[in-house]
């Protein structure tokens, strides 16, 4: 069961983060990827344009996974309202449906992204590594959303 927390969190970008993100979004239109970015593409909410920001899908059983290391950010939001979205990396537009798990399903898949990927997003984890235990990484597991894509849904 998700548990619920008055103040959901959230790291905001800063300006470098920022830059950086525009950066790897130009790269994976072009169809180059970074060990394994792609652009996510998600219709706002509120206004229903498309909103996009390079992420790291997580290849795993079952998936492929996103995370989000910022915790619930806005395309994490957005994710949630569509539904969906779309996974680009050059011309390959991978159109897909997205269903969030329950924290009790994260443990495993916050350890492979973290040893994938902890160099690059460790500092939004806190304490937390790949080498945390399932019960330190099950406590962190409300503030990194994660969703089980469907390619072609």
């Amino acid at each position: 069961m998700q548990q619920t927390h008055s103040t959901p969190h959230y790291i905001k970008p800063n300006r470098v983060d920022s830059i950086m993100n525009t950066a790897i979004g130009w790269l994976a239109r072009r169809g180059i990827s970074l060990l394994g970015t792609a652009e996510l593409s998600v219709r706002g909410r509120t206004s229903g344009e498309w909103r996009s920001i390079p992420v790291n899908p997580l290849p795993y059983e079952g998936g492929p996974y996103l995370i989000s290391a910022r915790g619930h950010s806005h395309w994490v939001r957005n994710l949630r309202a569509a539904g969906g979205g779309r996974l680009q990396l050059g011309r390959r537009v991978q159109e897909f449906t997205a269903v969030e798990l329950p924290d009790e399903e994260k443990p495993a898949l916050l350890r492979v992204y973290l040893k994938r990927w902890g160099w690059e997003v460790g500092r939004f984890f806190g304490d937390v590594t790949a080498d945390s235990t399932d019960e330190e990484l099950l406590a962190a597991a409300h503030r990194h959303p994660v969703f089980r894509i469907t390619v072609g849904g």
